[in-house]
């Protein structure tokens, strides 16, 4: 079985958001884009949350279709730690890190790529508060009708940061060990789980993807821990982002299979996967299902262009950024482009 999910470009406008995903429900399950947990969790301009009343109320058109569709949604829930901006936090506030070490990437802020800005290290009282948004962003995911959530623990967002030792060099209980950079993770899961559900739950891992600037002197040692205790909750599924995100799948070397071993549900491989490396990995027993993302952008009925082998579409880079209906919402589908 293949599975294919999304990641979505950006709008302003509910009503595009609505139809886009709308337009995807024939995919075995939808991902939805990266929504910050908090004011404190956002990274890049114009990106949607889940922690007010509002948000769940424009979350909850899409959820509902995508249902009247037949699909099936997740939410993604996203705290970016120290890939933002001082413009994008209350009050001009510096962003937050497992330490104060800068990010060496760029985000999106004032309609332009800019550096990250310094962060400062999160004090041990305040992560307490971290989990507690992860939960009641769950919750309020399940409210605006989603059929489960995925933790964002990737990309060298807030909890692959701590994760990590590159980013991590703390030296209370969340830092030093492997145990220790591994607790964060594994609390906001237990308490997600302890909210929503082990069924309704499932989380996105990258071991050793530089994305965002992160580094691991023990990436293998860290995430077959992390994989092992994740079993031990029961979450659904781990979403593995195998070698370096959107690019090389070989960056450096990793065991993937140690981790489809250790884990008894749902493996999801993810990265640069096409029809052919999808249906070869799932012959060898590789993997349960596979992501596929960026191809969604442009091919709203990528299930039925990979049944039928039709060439897909490619997106527009231009578009990807904010904006209105072109290059979101107007790529046709099969029947579109096919009949007169």
């Amino acid at each position: 079985m293949i599975i294919v999910m999304n990641i979505s470009t950006n709008t302003k406008e509910s009503n595009p958001m609505t139809e886009y995903y709308g337009q995807r429900a024939s995919a075995g399950l939808l991902i939805s884009e990266a929504t910050q947990i908090s004011q404190q969790g956002q990274g890049y301009q114009d990106t949607p949350g889940i922690y007010s009343q509002a948000q769940i109320d424009g979350w909850r058109k899409v959820t509902t279709a995508v249902h009247a569709k037949g699909g099936r949604i997740f939410l993604q829930l996203w705290h970016v730690g120290r890939v933002s901006h001082v413009d994008l936090q209350e009050d001009g506030a510096a962003p937050v890190a497992p330490s104060a070490i800068r990010a060496a990437t760029k985000t999106f802020a004032n309609n332009s790529f800019v550096d990250v800005s310094e962060p400062r290290a999160l004090e041990l009282d305040e992560l307490p508060g971290i989990v507690e948004d992860f939960r009641k962003a769950a919750a309020n995911a399940i409210a605006a009708g989603f059929d489960g959530v995925e933790i964002h623990g990737a990309n060298g967002y807030l909890l692959d940061q701590f994760a990590k030792d590159g980013a991590n060099v703390r030296t209370d209980a969340y830092g030093g060990s492997v145990e220790n950079r591994a607790r964060l993770m594994l609390e906001v899961t237990a308490a997600v789980v302890e909210e929503v559900g082990a069924a309704r739950t499932g989380i996105r891992i990258s071991p050793v993807s530089p994305a965002n600037g992160v580094s691991s002197s023990d990436a293998q040692a860290q995430f077959d821990y992390i994989v092992d205790q994740l079993n031990a909750l029961g979450i659904v599924y781990i979403h593995v982002v195998e070698g370096a995100t959107g690019g090389p799948r070989d960056v450096a070397p990793f065991d993937f299979g140690s981790l489809r071993r250790r884990f008894r549900n749902t493996y999801i491989a993810n990265n640069g996967y096409d029809l052919d490396l999808a249906t070869s990995r799932l012959a060898e027993d590789k993997a349960d299902l596979f992501a596929f993302g960026r191809p969604y952008i442009a091919n709203p009925d990528l299930v039925e262009r990979l049944k039928t082998r039709t060439p897909l579409a490619q997106f527009n880079p231009a578009t990807l950024y904010g904006g209105d209906s072109a290059g979101y919402t107007d790529y046709p589908a099969l029947s579109t482009t096919t009949n007169p």
